[in-house]
């Protein structure tokens, strides 16, 4: 007789998945903005929007550099990063350097002014920029756009990966959440309508004033709006792009307002038809020099000109101030009017700082929780090894019984839910473990 053949074992492997290796990275941001560094050395670090994808490669081929972003606007220049995981809070990161170099600037001139923030305080600055909470004019909507441009730049760059995709995403979430539970954008504020307040303030009315508006972007078009709110009615358009000026000037055309387009090489010479010269262009180099406004100052026969000049780097010349007869305000005078608006927002800047801090709260659950699933996946692994290896053991040692397929598939379901009860509470802990707060 021959004897009993031993059942055939068979084990149904884990599927859970391995565990990835990660090596440690930290979120670094450094910048400079309205108020740290004054226009002279903000201008010299102004990247054209059409540059900053450029830019953004350069700054992912830095040493150490995974993921990045730039955001540069009128107000400010701030570099956001993952770079390989530096020592503790004390060692140096190569941004500055990155900065220096890029921009040539040395670095006696940038260091008084720059700023750093790390991990959490770096979330936190971001939230805060994207809620219009760190801007010169509080509650504005521009910078959240501006935020999404420079997003939209480093993903053509390839620089916005796992982090920085899941951290943007954040802050443009926090930031629509400020604007809908918060009376902080109740009112159209931005650096246009606060240029165009100064107006008001020069000239006691703008009804029958010209005003001319030099270069084409979206400051441009929001100052145009504003000034046609409070009585201009002769609106003058001068831009580089004969076509953008055309549009701008045909989009305010109406029965209570004249428009008229400036062609960009008589720009000096017909200037001087207006009183006020609003000029938003992202020139490299001054539109307006001091001898350019002793001529306007001629033609005009002496009547006062002003000039707002809301471009970072500066298309004015500081210097035309010397001129008697031309005024001069940059960016960096119009902080004052903006302090007055933000006195009026206090309230609503409360409560939008403390919805910031809430969702800060809330990221760093999140990356906790994160942080505690290799060590869940190892565990489980662990327990699944150890089951694997015992029910092996026992199902040889119970070969010779001769079990049934059914007999091997219950006992396999018995081991796996023994070791998830058993597992449970170690999972849970560590869950719980990952998302409080630190104790002493």
């Amino acid at each position: 007789m021959k004897p009993a053949m031993k059942p055939e074992i068979q084990l149904v492997k884990s599927e859970a998945p391995e565990a990835q290796p990660s090596t440690p990275a930290t979120l670094v941001l450094i910048g400079i903005n309205h108020t740290t560094a004054p226009i002279e050395v903000r201008e010299r670090l102004a990247i054209a929007p059409s540059d900053l994808a450029h830019a953004t490669r350069t700054l992912l081929r830095h040493p150490g550099i995974r993921e990045g972003l730039i955001v540069s606007t009128c107000n400010r220049i701030e570099i956001l990063t993952t770079q390989e995981a530096l020592a503790d809070a004390t060692t140096p990161s190569t941004l500055p350097r990155f900065l220096e170099e890029f921009f040539n600037v040395p670095a006696s001139t940038l260091t008084p002014h720059l700023y750093e923030f790390r991990e959490l305080d770096a979330v936190r600055h971001l939230f805060r920029v994207a809620s219009s909470l760190d801007s010169m004019v509080v509650g504005e909507p521009q910078i959240l756009g501006q935020v999404k441009e420079s997003y939209a730049a480093a993903r053509e760059a390839g620089a916005v990966s796992t982090t920085l995709e899941g951290l943007l995403q954040r802050a443009f979430t926090v930031a629509k959440r400020v604007r809908t539970e918060t009376e902080i954008g109740s009112s159209s504020v931005s650096i246009a309508s606060i240029a165009v307040d100064l107006a008001r303030k020069i000239f006691g009315a703008l009804t029958g004033k010209t005003i001319l508006l030099v270069g084409a972007g979206k400051m441009s078009e929001l100052a145009a709006r504003h000034l046609i709110q409070h009585g201009a009615a002769n609106i003058l358009v001068a831009n580089r792009t004969q076509s953008r000026a055309e549009h701008i000037a045909a989009e305010f055309l109406s029965s209570n307002c004249t428009t008229a387009i400036i062609p960009w090489d008589q720009l000096h010479e017909q200037a001087g038809r207006a009183d006020i010269v609003i000029t938003s262009t992202g020139s490299p180099e001054k539109i307006f020099l001091r001898t350019h406004g002793q001529q306007l100052l001629h033609r005009r026969r002496n009547r006062p000109m002003f000039f707002i000049d809301i471009a970072v780097p500066r298309d004015v010349d500081p210097a035309m101030n010397e001129v008697e007869g031309c005024f001069v305000y940059d960016i960096d005078d119009l902080q004052q009017v903006a302090q007055a608006n933000l006195a009026d927002r206090s309230r609503e800047a409360a409560e939008a700082e403390a919805i910031v801090a809430l969702e800060v709260e809330k990221y760093q659950k999140r990356l906790s929780a994160r942080d505690a699933v290799p060590a869940i996946l190892a565990l489980q692994q662990s327990a699944e090894s150890i089951r694997e290896a015992e029910l092996a053991r026992t199902l040889t040692k119970l070969a010779s019984s001769g079990l049934t397929p059914a007999q091997q598939t219950a006992i396999e379901s018995l081991t796996r839910s023994l070791t998830a009860k058993l597992l449970h509470p170690q999972l849970v802990a560590l869950r719980k473990s990952a998302t409080a707060p630190d104790e002493d």
